[in-house]
């Protein structure tokens, strides 16, 4: 592969993608400069093999395989070091559809600076999903994404109670329609959008569906909506 070998820097001993204390050391170097390659490999639009990031590290590929035992593990700590601050996103706010508004700003910025990463683990997804339906995935370990789940739930977390259980994880299953990299692919991709454009157009329905979700579960009896708090 193409690329120089990346340097550690002083933020070796921080998992930077979790703010949690990370191992110190050789170990914690070595697992550094492997994530700091891939995201520079998937970044360039690279959906690598653990290989390939051993060779491109200049790291032997059997002490590859000991942080990451599978491409899927990879590229699962690159997405969420790329995610970063998203992972830790949290509100005190007791308006769900202003939650959710401060979700997208922090979330739609950087998911936009670290496109090509996450594109990159579409990439992976889809295409065990083609092996898988072909028969030909084997036992590779499969990549899963869904951190949007737990995000989207929290977001609208002031609705719970007052919406039935069914509706309100309806409504975070929309929400999820239009946050994340497959919004960038809609909006950008096909409508050509610019970022602007894009993260407006994403807001406006994210508040739609927060609201619409609201009226509705009030005109099938759900409650009168005083103590739903909705901007």
């Amino acid at each position: 592969m193409d690329i120089s070998r990346q340097r550690a820097t002083s933020g070796d001993d921080t998992e930077r993608g979790s703010g949690q204390a990370a191992e110190r050391g050789p170990r914690a170097r070595t697992k550094r400069l492997m994530l700091e390659t891939a995201t520079r490999l998937m970044q360039a639009g690279v959906t690598p093999s653990v290989s390939e990031v051993a060779e491109a590290a200049e790291v032997s590929r059997a002490t590859a395989y000991r942080y990451f035992p599978s491409q899927a593990a990879l590229v699962q700590a690159v997405v969420d070091e790329g995610l970063g601050p998203i992972l830790t996103w949290q509100s005190t706010s007791a308006d769900a559809e202003r939650r959710v508004a401060d979700l997208f700003d922090t979330a739609m910025p950087r998911i936009e600076a670290f496109e090509a990463t996450f594109k990159a683990a579409l990439k992976l997804s889809l295409d065990q999903w083609a092996r898988r339906q072909a028969g030909t995935l084997g036992g590779e370990p499969a990549f899963t994404r869904g951190h949007r789940v737990d995000l989207l739930q929290q977001a609208i977390a002031p609705l719970k109670g007052h919406l039935p259980p069914h509706d309100f994880k309806r409504l975070a299953q929309a929400l999820s329609l239009i946050f994340g990299v497959e919004v960038l692919i809609v909006l950008k991709d096909i409508w050509g959008l610019d970022s602007r454009k894009t993260r407006s157009v994403a807001q406006w329905a994210a508040g739609a569906l927060v609201r619409a979700a609201v009226a509705e579960s009030i005109g099938e009896g759900g409650g009168d909506g005083s103590s739903v708090v909705v901007k």
